[in-house]
């Protein structure tokens, strides 16, 4: 039944990166028909609000479990959340897919800095090893100086993936007592109305298809974001995590058939050196975890 339930969380995660892979690909489209990053962040949040309504419905608690004492954290992860989508939003229409989305994956190597450095977590040689190889790849995929990849996307793309390990910081605090919907939830309350006016002062008139796009978005977001929550339901993070990073293998195939856009040799070089420095700083808080059991002798680092 375990095994079960930890394939079924597998195949759901990688089901949320086809989607969130689809999303990207939509807002991208959406930017080269005129449409504002705060548009597509707006249509993207909306879209998921009924459904997280849904979810709570559902759920055993109802809606007594969305009260919270943790506002101002809430409003902090809204703050850094928003403005890391919006960055990322922004890093899609500035870069090729795989080129983003490579960037996006130095995330666990800035949130294990975070770590250390804010949390005062104990981080080992091996892990700081890792952090290290990690940014040796960032700077294969950047090659700052080159030509290959315009500054200014790499630039937005890397403050990014700076802000979203920021926002882990907040969740992971905001975990020891909020469930996930509950963080989810607040998350939509506190930024929807911002995005409202955003966009409509932004916003413009859009043809049919640009209207899709953003429909799409919302939609392969609303999408994307339940896959998430339900695989971590199914299967344990350290299972699960891996998947993550097939999404550079839909970024790839979207950038080549829609947009033509073959990855270059940095990214095929600097790829995998940030993706197994990730992976192998997953392994490792993984292993921290289990060795931070009742019978344990010492952390793992």
């Amino acid at each position: 039944m375990g095994q079960n339930r930890a394939i079924s969380g597998i195949v759901t995660r990688l089901a949320a990166m086809l989607s969130l892979g689809i999303m990207f690909a939509f807002v991208k489209l959406a930017g080269e028909q005129g449409v504002h990053v705060t548009e597509s962040l707006f249509y993207r949040q909306l879209t998921a609000m009924p459904l997280i309504c849904f979810l709570i419905w559902r759920s055993t608690a109802g809606w007594p479990a969305i009260k919270s004492n943790k506002h101002k954290l809430h409003i902090l992860r809204s703050v850094l959340g928003i403005s890391a989508m919006g960055l990322n939003f922004w890093a899609i229409t500035l870069l090729p897919l795989a080129d983003a989305t490579t960037i996006s994956f130095t995330v666990p190597i800035f949130a294990t800095l975070f770590a250390a450095l804010v949390l005062r977590e104990k981080v080992g040689i091996r892990r700081w090893s890792a952090i290290l190889i990690g940014f040796i790849g960032v700077l294969v995929v950047i090659q700052p100086g080159g030509t290959l990849i315009p500054a200014f996307g790499a630039t937005v793309a890397l403050v990014g993936a700076l802000v979203t390990a920021a926002v882990t910081m907040v969740i992971r605090m905001l975990g020891r007592t909020e469930t996930s919907i509950v963080t989810i939830f607040w998350f939509s309350v506190y930024t929807l109305p911002a995005l409202a006016l955003c966009a409509a002062y932004f916003g413009g008139g859009h043809d049919l298809k640009a209207w899709g796009y953003l429909f799409g978005i919302g939609v392969f977001g609303a999408l994307g974001q339940l896959t998430i929550t339900q695989s971590l339901r199914l299967a344990p993070v350290s299972t699960i995590v891996p998947m993550d990073y097939t999404a550079l293998i839909w970024s790839t195939i979207f950038g080549i058939v829609i947009f033509g856009q073959w990855p270059g040799l940095s990214i095929l070089i600097g790829a995998p050196i940030i993706i197994g420095s990730g992976l192998f700083i997953a392994w490792r808080e993984h292993r921290k975890a289990v060795l931070a059991g009742p019978n344990a002798l010492k952390n793992a680092s």
